[in-house]
C-alpha cells in the first residue's frame, strides 16, 4: 500500500511543474479563453501568428466576415478572390453575364464559352438552340437529322411515318407493312392466318388450329388422345399420355 501511494505521489510531483507552467502562459492582447476545454483564441477580427493575434487586413473591394475561422473577410459581389490577398473584379466578356455566385460568369442562351469568351452559335438551316448542359448546342427540326454541320432531311419511304426517335431508325412502317432494305413492304398473309403486329416475325400469325409451314398456314392433325395446347398452333398429349412417334401412347 505504501508503495502504491507512493508512486501516485511521485506522479503528481511530476505533473505539477508542467500545469503550473501552462496555467502561467498569458493570453496575449486581442484574445480571450476558450469558452470551453483549455487555452486561448484569437478574437474576432485577428488571426493566429505564431503566438499573437494579428488584425485581419481587409484588402479592396472586400468585406469582413467577422468570423473566427476562415480568411476573415471575403470579396464584394462582382470580385473574385486571387492569390488569397487581394479581390479582382470579375471581367464578363459580351455575350455573357455575371452568375448568382458574384464570382464567376456564363454565356447567354444563344452563345457558348471558349476559352475567357462567348461566342455566339451559328445554326444551320431547320435548327434550332438545344438547351442542354453538353454536347450538341443545336437539335434539328422534326423531319431532318444532323449530318455533320448541316440538318438534312429525312428521307421517309412510302407507307412509313417519323417516330421522332432520339436513336435508331427515325421512321417506322404503318401497319400492314415490315421493313426490309430500307423500305416498307405489304404484309402477305395467307389462308388460315391473321395480321400481327408485333415488332418481330413474319407479320402474320395463324388461326387456332393450324400451324406455319414456310409461307402458308396448314391444318393441325390432332392424334388420338391429344388436344390444342394453349398456343393453338400445337398439340400436346392429354393427362397420362406421352408423345411417341407423332402419337400420343399411353404412360404406364
Amino acid at each position: 500500500m505504501a508503495l502504491f501511494m507512493g508512486s501516485i505521489i511521485a506522479v503528481l510531483l511530476f505533473a505539477l511543474p508542467a500545469f503550473a507552467q501552462s496555467a502561467a502562459l498569458p493570453i496575449p492582447e486581442n484574445a480571450s479563453a476558450k469558452s470551453y476545454g483549455d487555452g486561448w483564441e484569437c478574437n474576432i477580427g485577428f488571426r493566429l501568428n505564431e503566438n499573437a493575434c494579428v488584425a485581419v487586413v481587409v484588402p479592396q473591394n472586400a468585406y469582413d466576415t467577422n468570423r473566427s475561422y476562415g480568411s476573415g473577410w471575403e470579396c464584394l459581389h462582382g470580385f473574385r478572390s486571387t492569390d488569397e490577398t487581394a479581390c479582382a473584379a470579375v471581367v464578363v466578356p459580351e455575350g455573357g453575364f455575371l452568375d448568382p455566385s458574384g464570382a464567376r460568369w456564363q454565356c447567354l442562351r444563344g452563345y457558348t464559352k471558349v476559352d475567357d469568351s462567348c461566342q455566339e452559335i451559328v445554326l444551320p438551316a431547320n435548327a434550332y438552340l438545344a438547351d442542354a448542359s453538353y454536347g450538341s448546342t443545336w437539335t434539328c427540326e422534326r423531319g431532318f437529322e444532323a449530318t455533320g454541320d448541316q440538318c438534312a432531311a429525312i428521307a421517309v419511304p412510302a407507307n412509313a411515318y417519323l417516330n421522332g426517335s432520339g436513336y435508331g431508325q427515325p421512321w417506322t412502317c404503318e401497319r400492314g407493312f415490315f421493313e426490309q432494305d430500307g423500305l416498307c413492304e405489304a404484309v402477305v398473309i395467307p389462308a388460315n392466318a391473321y395480321f400481327d403486329d408485333a415488332t418481330y416475325g413474319t407479320g402474320w400469325k395463324c388461326e387456332r388450329g393450324y400451324e406455319a409451314s414456310g409461307d402458308t398456314c396448314e391444318l393441325i392433325v390432332v392424334p388420338e388422345n391429344a388436344h390444342l395446347d394453349r398456343s393453338g398452333n400445337r398439340w400436346e398429349c392429354d393427362r397420362n399420355f406421352q408423345k411417341s412417334k407423332g402419337l400420343c401412347a399411353l404412360n404406364n
